[in-house]
C-alpha cells in the first residue's frame, strides 16, 4: 500500500496513524525503494524489541544490513523512521468500528463480526500497538494523532448507536457520543491488558481469544439495551 494512503470511514477519511509532515518524497529507483524498505522493516522489528526510547538507529541499520549513512538518505531521525513503520501497517491496524446495521441486519451479529475483527487486528499487531501507547506518552505530535484517529471511529460508533436508536434497536435515553466513548474504550483497554500486557485468567491461562469477542460484545448489547438482551 502507499504510506501516505487513507482509510475512509463512512465515506469520510480517517486520520493517518502518524503524522506525514515527518515522511519524505518516496524514492525513485528500485534500489532506493528496496533500501527504504528494507530499513522499515527493520525499524518495526527492533522498535518492537527493544522499544521506542531504548531503540538506536545503529540498530535499524544493522538489522537492515545497510550502512549507517544510508539511513539519513530516507529519514532525518527516529520519529520519521516510526511514522514510515506506523503507516504502512495502517491498514491493518484500521479500528473496524461499529459496522453499519441495515434494515435486515442482525445488529448482535453485526456487532460481533466488528468487535471480532477489530481484535483480531490488535493481536496481530499486538507489540506495535504497546509501541504506539508508548511513544504517545513521549511524543506530543503522535499523542495528538492518536488521539485524533481513536476520535474519529468513536463518532463513527455514535453514529451507529444514533441510528439504532432512530430504529428503536438501541436505549434512546443514552447519549450516543458518550455510550461509544465508553463502550469503545472498554473494548480498547482489554484489548490492550489481553494482547499487550499479556494479562491472564484467574487459573493462569491466556484471555480466551473467543471469550473475549462475547463478553465485549454482550457488555455492548447489554448496554445499548438490545431487544434480546434486556
Amino acid at each position: 500500500m502507499e504510506t501516505t494512503a487513507h482509510e475512509e470511514i463512512d465515506g469520510e477519511q480517517a486520520p493517518p496513524m502518524a503524522p506525514l509532515t515527518h515522511l519524505r518524497e518516496p524514492p525513485t529507483t528500485k534500489r532506493g525503494a528496496r533500501t527504504r524498505a528494507a530499513l522499515v522493516k527493520a525499524a518495526r522489528k527492533v522498535f518492537e524489541r527493544d522499544g521506542y526510547l531504548d531503540t538506536r538507529l545503529t540498530d535499524i541499520t544493522k538489522e537492515a544490513q545497510c550502512a549507517a549513512g544510508s539511513f539519513y538518505t530516507y529519514f532525518a531521525n527516529k520519529e520519521e523512521v516510526l511514522a514510515a513503520v506506523l503507516l504502512e501497517a495502517q491498514e491493518d491496524m484500521m479500528h473496524p468500528g461499529m459496522a453499519r446495521v441495515e434494515g435486515t441486519d442482525d445488529p448482535h451479529a453485526v456487532l460481533e463480526a466488528s468487535n471480532r475483527a477489530y481484535l483480531e487486528a490488535y493481536k496481530r499487531n499486538a507489540k506495535l500497538m504497546g509501541l504506539l501507547e508508548q511513544v504517545a506518552q513521549v511524543e506530543p505530535e503522535f499523542r495528538e494523532f492518536r488521539r485524533r484517529r481513536a476520535d474519529a471511529f468513536i463518532r463513527r460508533n455514535a453514529r451507529g448507536i444514533a441510528d439504532l436508536q432512530a430504529r428503536g434497536v438501541a436505549d434512546r435515553e443514552v447519549d450516543p457520543m458518550m455510550a461509544s466513548r465508553a463502550l469503545s474504550g472498554m473494548v480498547s483497554v482489554m484489548a490492550y491488558n489481553a494482547f499487550v500486557l499479556g494479562e491472564r485468567q484467574e487459573e493462569g491461562a491466556p484471555v480466551d481469544f473467543e471469550e473475549l469477542v462475547s463478553t465485549v460484545t454482550r457488555l455492548w448489547a447489554n448496554a445499548l439495551r438490545f431487544p434480546d438482551h434486556r
